[in-house]
């Protein structure tokens, strides 16, 4: 009964910033988790839902151990009751993967990420969007490896498929396109980077405002790459316009590259 109560308390929308009601919680879950361990009522103890809700507050304050744990569980679960690529087990596969880069074991993640992918793309043809979800995670997890160039060749595909199918300023389009201009950042291919960085500046003014947080990120990132190229002037024109909306020199170097896509699925 008190996980149910739990579980309802917890808004499901990882975009919600509630780190503090989150540490609240976090403790009575660990002793949920660790009570249902001792009795060996794991494997059964919880609802797909409350596994859902809990793993929100554990990736809200970064405690990625005990949300494995709670992944893995919920993902056995669903191996026991659906066939290898039912979308619920291929999502509950995805999630533990995302789960694995927070914790930077690439390479795990990596097996997990091919394999939905490649499931995905079988079941439901590689321009649906749960498959470029798939493709643009592996791609994260190939930039965090430094595998640049297989990154740029999913990112690409991704990118050109959002925009045939979503228009060149929904959201999902312009974050393939910031994540793109990383990798060229990265490789250093400041040209190309800046192309697509000005790109989503300008989309993201006029869609969110100056000072929407995304909008600023892009700045951030395209005052990065001027910096790069040795304009200094441009930089400095971005960065000062960053402060006048009180966001700090600092902030503004932890942002810079760092637009990256990962999906948490149900």
């Amino acid at each position: 009964m008190t996980k149910a109560f739990l579980a309802c308390s917890v808004e499901l929308d990882y975009r919600t910033d509630n780190y503090e009601y989150c540490g609240l919680l976090a403790p009575h879950i660990r002793t949920i988790n660790n009570q249902a361990a001792e009795l060996n009522l794991l494997n059964n103890f919880y609802h797909d839902d409350e596994c859902d809700r809990f793993s929100l507050v554990l990736h809200h304050i970064g405690d990625w151990n005990e949300m494995e744990k709670l992944r893995m569980w919920m993902l056995e679960r669903r191996k026991a009751s659906f066939t290898p690529k039912h979308p619920l087990v291929l999502n509950g596969m995805a999630n533990l993967a995302s789960t694995y880069m927070n914790q930077g074991r690439w390479d795990e993640a990596e097996k997990l990420q091919v394999e939905v992918m490649e499931a995905r793309k079988e079941k439901l043809g590689s321009q649906h969007p749960d498959a470029l979800t798939s493709m643009a995670n592996l791609a994260s997890t190939y930039r965090k490896q430094g595998r640049w160039d297989e990154a740029e060749k999913l990112e690409v595909e991704v990118m050109e498929a959002r925009n045939e199918k979503l228009g060149l300023q929904h959201p999902e389009t312009l974050t393939s396109m910031a994540n793109l201009a990383s990798t060229y950042w990265n490789q250093g291919r400041w040209d190309e980077a800046e192309k697509l960085e000005v790109e989503v500046i300008e989309a993201r003014k006029e869609k969110l405002g100056s000072q929407h947080p995304d909008t600023l990120t892009s700045m951030a990132n395209l005052a990065s790459t001027y910096s790069y190229q040795g304009r200094w002037d441009e930089c400095y024109e971005l960065v000062n316009l960053n402060l006048s909306y009180k966001v700090t020199l600092v902030t503004i170097t932890s942002l810079s590259q760092t637009s990256v896509e990962i999906q948490v699925e149900y």
